[in-house]
């Protein structure tokens, strides 16, 4: 069975604020594509939501999944990092087998 991903509050706090700085789209859409170091790499970015989407919302704010990425974020934890590295919206998978050491890339 395929569970949606979980995305943590502060990830929904963090999109909030983005709410009020930008003008356009201001849900954030986690997709999974080939590529990366690793096999597999997450694109991180706003957009609107498409048909097709999953759409994950807490308080006004929008996290979008389509469908072909969702086999692969099932049951994905979707943070917020604000630590050495930089500020970054993050997913914590279990179903990747392996990733590389920036986060971007995994394979299964």
């Amino acid at each position: 069975m395929n569970l949606p991903p979980h995305v943590t509050d502060r990830a929904f706090a963090r999109l909030a604020e983005i709410a009020t700085e930008v003008d356009g789209p201001t849900a954030l859409r986690v997709a999974v594509e080939g590529g990366g170091c690793s096999g597999f790499q997450y694109d991180i970015r706003l957009d609107e939501p498409t048909e097709d989407d999953l759409v994950l919302e807490k308080d006004g704010s929008k996290v979008l999944v389509d469908s072909v990425s969702l086999p692969f974020l099932s049951n994905a934890v979707i943070d917020f990092s604000d630590d050495l590295i930089g500020a970054r919206f993050v997913v914590e998978n279990p179903n990747a087998t392996s990733s590389c050491g920036c986060g971007t890339s995994f394979s299964m």
